[in-house]
């Protein structure tokens, strides 16, 4: 029981690494509070978790909104007494093509989705826990725009997910001393929702990775559990790697 007792903050929680990481938490442990668009995929996994004797809860919203990001911490509060740490992981990928041929339009999604949603989680979740002597956060970035990771049409995803890892950095010098651990999490391909349902497309990712496979969601919440845990209570401003080796095929 890693997560005994312990209550986090799931977004993106609806589908993917999100609702991997929800019943894995939950099984650990955890009261999990999770957030995301789908109100109905919410319930449900709300439900199914319930059903196996876990603790949890949700509110449907935008991450892109600073009163949600918010409001999750406050239900965390209302439900369970306080928070202890949270996996920022909702995101998109946007549309791939080269940058001069990219609408503005899509750029400020990704950006604003991935990037400046993560600032309103710090906003809103870094205060309490300051309050309550300590916790970990977790934000869910990629190794793309990592080190050597580029990715051919994926300008606006990499510079957010680059961003992201800039962001870690500061954001745990600065609470470091408060007992806040901040990591980034770095996913390889992955089978999730965002990764399609094309087995040739499935088949050229696993291809990049010189474990010649993608990623099941289960293995990179395993990941995240270890940032979340007491396992890794040394370790804060990390991009932690869970890829498969991709990103040094890629250096």
């Amino acid at each position: 029981m890693e997560l005994k007792d312990k209550t986090i903050i799931i977004t993106g929680a609806s589908s993917g690494i999100g609702a991997s990481a929800a019943s894995l938490f939950a099984a650990e442990g955890a009261n999990v509070v999770l957030g995301a668009r789908r109100e109905e995929l919410l319930k449900a996994q709300v439900q199914a978790i319930q059903s196996k004797g876990g603790s949890a809860c949700y509110l449907s919203g935008d991450v892109c909104d600073a009163d949600y990001a918010q409001a999750l911490v406050d239900l965390a509060i209302s439900q369970y007494g306080g928070l202890d740490g949270a996996l920022n992981n909702a995101g998109m990928m946007g549309d791939m093509c080269p940058l001069p041929d990219m609408p503005l339009e899509n750029w400020n999604a990704v950006l604003t989705t991935n990037l400046t949603s993560a600032f309103h989680a710090a906003k809103a979740q870094i205060p309490v826990l300051g309050k309550q002597g300590g916790g970990s956060i977790v934000f869910t970035s990629s190794f793309v725009g990592f080190s050597n990771g580029g990715m051919t049409g994926m300008g606006a995803y990499a510079a957010s997910k680059a961003g992201m890892i800039g962001l870690v950095k500061s954001l745990a010098a600065d609470h470091a001393s408060e007992q806040i651990r901040i990591n980034a999490l770095l996913p390889g391909g992955t089978k999730t929702p965002m990764a399609g349902d094309d087995p040739a497309g499935h088949e050229f990712i696993a291809g990049l990775h010189p474990m010649k496979r993608m990623a099941s969601p289960q293995e990179i919440a395993q990941a995240a559990l270890f940032l979340l845990s007491d396992r890794s209570s040394f370790v804060t401003g990390c991009p932690l790697i869970a890829d498969g080796g991709v990103s040094v095929r890629l250096a």
